[in-house]
Formats: structure tokens, C-alpha cells, sequence
């Protein structure tokens, strides 16, 4: 890796001679500027205002602009003779532990090399004192025309150096927080609590850059001729009614247990979810299979007292019918009586 800084280390008398590297790389896909008539290259070239005409990059230093527009031409010369011991020195000040450095503060993140054989046992020492210690070093440094405050802290078996903004380039939070008064309720906590455990599980190596995915797959469709990739649908979930709903949903959705039914309420937590009772179902036991037959069914009450008088008329009839069946040989001998009289 290019070294972009050269100088020491200065831990009290000791001098670490070490080289600046970027620790970070960027993996964003290049985009040119274009003329969107012709697609011709869009450059932005560097002109003399004097001469008005392109120059170099060799050509090119740096100036000061006073008030009244006066350029003072200031060159790398110039920039040696700094008043200050941090020109070509990472100079620690002060050690504390890692925690108390708010990462509001942090920047951009370099490596330090040992810059020559020399470098390494001091390089060592200090990189094992701050790993006894659990703590970083704090430390003053110039870099691109200005001084800056910097985190010496291990990283594997290197030491790494973190920018710092100075505390006064951070901004206070005022106003941020939400003004309303907002009262949350243990079971709001609790389940917050369970979502937080049920994210946790995925680590940072796990995550991926999708939207630079997604872009490459685009160029690569633009490159071939093909058709370019169809956006998904976004997910469209059921609304949520209140934040309670929407916790515990999240948790069961994260745990992998079923969607609840759809009456949009949620189990009580710590008590067992049921299937709903199904009205007017079959009893899952063998004896719901057994068919009562028909004549033993009892009828309705409506259709009792119909059938119990029909049967009472019916049984009428027929004792009427032996009675007059009876009663008609009596009847005979009277009539034979009578007559036999009358003659």
C-alpha cells in the first residue's frame, strides 16, 4: 500500500519513524460526467485567469487570499518552516481508555507502518503498552495544510490512527429529541428488549453494499443489451395499529414463529397461543365418526305434539269403529224384537 504521510511517532523521548496509509477503500461504482446529447465526456480542465489558457498540474500551488483579493503565494518550502512540532510528528499527549472518545469525533481512518528496521521494537513497545493499558493514545498532527487530532488504538497486530474532529467542530444535539413528553409503558420496554436480542444475531461481516449490487447489475444489463432488471414490489404489510402490535409482530417475525390470525390482536405474552375453537366443527375423537341413527334422534318439540295428535285421533277412530262393531248385533236383535210386536 501507497504511503501518503511520512514522519514519527513522538512518545515522550521515544521517536517511532512510521508511514501514513489509508486504512479505508471505497467500492462505489465510478460514474463519468457526459454531454447527455452526444455522451462526449464532460472535463473540467484548469485555466489561467492571466494567460487564459489550460495548465498542468505541475504548474499549480497554493496561495492565501487576503481581504482584498491579494494572493500570497505559499509553497511546500513555506509549509517546513511551521512553528509548531507536529509538521512531521504524530505527537501523543495524553492516554484514555477507548470509551470515553465519542464517535462523533471520528474520521477518517489511516494505518501506521514502522517506516524503517529501527521502527520495530519501538513500534512494538508502544503498540503493547496500549494493549496492557486498554486505552488510546491521543495525539496532535498536521496533515494537508492543517493540524488535527488524531486515536492511536491496536487494530490486530497494527497500530491504526483515527482523525478526531476537535470538540468544538462537533455540534450539541439541541432541538433534536422529540419536544413531547412521552411516557412508555414496561411491556412497550420489554418487548423492545426482545427485538433488540432477536436482531443481535448478525454481525457486520454479514452485511453487504446491495445498492452497489444492484447498480452493477444495471450496468452490466446496459453492457449485454439485455433488459433491465425489474424492480421488486415493496413489501406491503398489515397495518399496524399501535407500537405494541407492531414490537411484538416484529419479535415473532424475527423468531420465525406463524403470523398470528387475522383478528390483528396479539397473544398475551407468557401464556400459550391456541387455535381458535371452530363453531359448529366436528370433536376430534373417535366418537364424533359414530352417525346416531335417525330413529333414534329426538325430535322437536314442535313436531312431538303433531305426531301426538295424530296418533290420539287415529286411536280414537279405531275405537270407535269396534265399538259401533260391537254395539251393531244388539242393535239387530232390538229391531227383529220390535218387529214381531208390531205384527
Amino acid at each position: 500500500m501507497r504511503s501518503i504521510w511520512n514522519g514519527v511517532i513522538s512518545f515522550g523521548l521515544v521517536r517511532i519513524p512510521v508511514k501514513l496509509v489509508n486504512a479505508t477503500e471505497s467500492h462505489a461504482v465510478p460514474f463519468r460526467e457526459i454531454h447527455t446529447e452526444d455522451g462526449g465526456r464532460i472535463r473540467h480542465r484548469k485555466f489561467c485567469e492571466l494567460e487564459d489558457r489550460e495548465v498542468t498540474p505541475q504548474e499549480i500551488s497554493r496561495g492565501y487570499e487576503e481581504a482584498d483579493g491579494t494572493i500570497i503565494p505559499i509553497t511546500d518550502e513555506d509549509l517546513t518552516h511551521l512553528p509548531i512540532p507536529t509538521a512531521r510528528t504524530i505527537e501523543i499527549v495524553t492516554f484514555v481508555p477507548e470509551d470515553s472518545i465519542d464517535p462523533l469525533q471520528m474520521s477518517a481512518a489511516y494505518y501506521l507502518a514502522a517506516g524503517r528496521a529501527p521502527a520495530a521494537r519501538p513500534y512494538t513497545l508502544l503498540r503493547e503498552a496500549l494493549k496492557r493499558g486498554n486505552r488510546v493514545a491521543i495525539a496532535k498532527f498536521a496533515l494537508r495544510g492543517r493540524e488535527r487530532l488524531g486515536m492511536l488504538r491496536v487494530v490486530g497486530d497494527a497500530i491504526a490512527l483515527h482523525g478526531l474532529l476537535w470538540p468544538d467542530e462537533v455540534r450539541a444535539p439541541e432541538g433534536i429529541a422529540p419536544a413531547a413528553d412521552v411516557t412508555l409503558h414496561d411491556k412497550e420496554l420489554d418487548l423492545a428488549d426482545d427485538l433488540v436480542d432477536a436482531l443481535s444475531g448478525a454481525g457486520l461481516e454479514d452485511l453487504r453494499d446491495e445498492y452497489r449490487e444492484a447498480v452493477e447489475q444495471v450496468v452490466a444489463a446496459k453492457i449485454s443489451g439485455e433488459a433491465l432488471p425489474e424492480v421488486p414490489e415493496p413489501e406491503r404489510g398489515v397495518e399496524v395499529l399501535d407500537l405494541t402490535t407492531a414490537l411484538e409482530r416484529s419479535v415473532r417475525a424475527l423468531r420465525g414463529e406463524p403470523e398470528e390470525a387475522a383478528t390483528g390482536r396479539s397473544p398475551r405474552r407468557g401464556t400459550s397461543r391456541s387455535s381458535p375453537k371452530e363453531t359448529g366443527g366436528r370433536k376430534s375423537t373417535s366418537t364424533a365418526e359414530k352417525k346416531t341413527p335417525p330413529s333414534a334422534r329426538k325430535p322437536t318439540s314442535r313436531t312431538s305434539r303433531t305426531e301426538q295428535r295424530t296418533t290420539a285421533k287415529s286411536t280414537a277412530k279405531d275405537t270407535a269403529g269396534k265399538t259401533s262393531a260391537e254395539k251393531s248385533p244388539a242393535k239387530a236383535k232390538k229391531t227383529a224384537a220390535s218387529r214381531k210386536r208390531s205384527a
